[in-house]
């Protein structure tokens, strides 16, 4: 077992507004995010199951049509198969988790984050 460390993981600019840092381990993807204001995750689903903490900053979420607020210290879960988006509404850092690991990340097939 060894511990990771954030200051080592690679910082991916998938965007003017996203850089993303991953850790993928057999079981999970843990997802160190840094959004801009005035940024956007556009709306998708998949089949992963997600929890997005937010640290600094505060997001706007549409889960599957409905507005969910989130700001720091705060924890939203979303189920696989729900379609979702993000709206930045202040810088923000946020640690997502996923379970299985995200192979579309793994994989570079993840071209809705990179626009």
């Amino acid at each position: 077992m060894t511990p990771f460390d954030w200051n080592s993981i690679p910082r991916e600019q998938l965007n003017p507004n996203l850089v993303r840092q991953a850790i993928h381990t057999p079981q999970m993807t843990i997802a160190r995010l840094e959004l801009a204001a005035g940024g956007a995750v556009p709306a998708h689903s998949h089949h992963n199951a997600q929890v997005s903490m937010v640290l600094t900053g505060r997001l706007r979420f549409l889960v599957d049509g409905r507005e969910v607020l989130v700001g720091p210290g705060q924890v939203l879960e979303l189920p696989p198969h729900v379609p979702h988006g993000v709206e930045v509404l202040e810088d923000a850092t946020v640690i997502d988790l996923f379970t299985p690991p995200r192979q579309d990340w793994i994989t570079g097939d993840d071209a809705y984050l990179r626009g």
